[in-house]
């Protein structure tokens, strides 16, 4: 994160030091990854922040997020579905707004997952899309993302065409972001 605020900001870790007046090898440290910033002095996250014009949250945001593995995610997501039902799970999607901070965290296969979601639920119901979301719409995984099981199965049984199958059946929704999902309702 402090990188690309740099890149930003056009600033060097050199005229960060002097702005800060932070040691030189400890914004080198920082911004190499051999220091992390969540185990920095509040004052230098504070130095740091008013350096970059920034605030101080907006710094150690990314270390405040734990992520999970996808399908962890994906059952997470599916629980909450069946608990709240559609139109509340769809509601409460919108009002968090997780599409849109998942994606700007570069959690891109969690943002489209939901943004998936979204759309199919959507259409199933018989819903207008919202166009909040139009341009993530246009983003689709450089990778195919297959369930956990399906993979496992595949590499299990040496048989590739298992993962054909199952993109062929995925949810239009779902693979139109490079997603392979077939059921979103029968978890236990």
């Amino acid at each position: 994160m402090i990188r690309e605020i740099m890149q930003e900001k056009n600033i060097t870790e050199y005229r960060l030091s002097k702005i800060s007046k932070i040691p030189y090898t400890t914004i080198h440290d920082i911004c190499s990854g051999k220091a992390k910033l969540e185990n920095c002095s509040a004052r230098t996250v504070f130095r740091l922040s008013k350096a970059l014009d920034v605030p101080m949250d907006v710094l150690l945001e990314p270390y405040m997020y734990k992520r999970t593995s996808f399908d962890v995610f994906k059952s997470t997501v599916c629980h909450r579905l069946k608990e709240l039902g559609d139109l509340d799970f769809m509601i409460e999607v919108l009002e968090q707004d997780n599409i849109r901070v998942f994606y700007e965290r570069k959690w891109f296969p969690e943002s489209l997952y939901l943004l998936a979601m979204l759309d199919y639920l959507a259409r199933l119901n018989n819903i207008s899309l919202c166009d909040k979301y139009d341009d993530l719409r246009r983003c689709k995984l450089e990778k195919t993302v297959y369930p956990a099981g399906i993979l496992c199965l595949a590499a299990a049984s040496g048989n590739e065409k298992i993962k054909e199958d199952a993109k062929k059946s995925a949810i239009p929704e779902f693979i139109r972001f490079n997603i392979v999902e077939s059921e979103i309702r029968n978890v236990v």
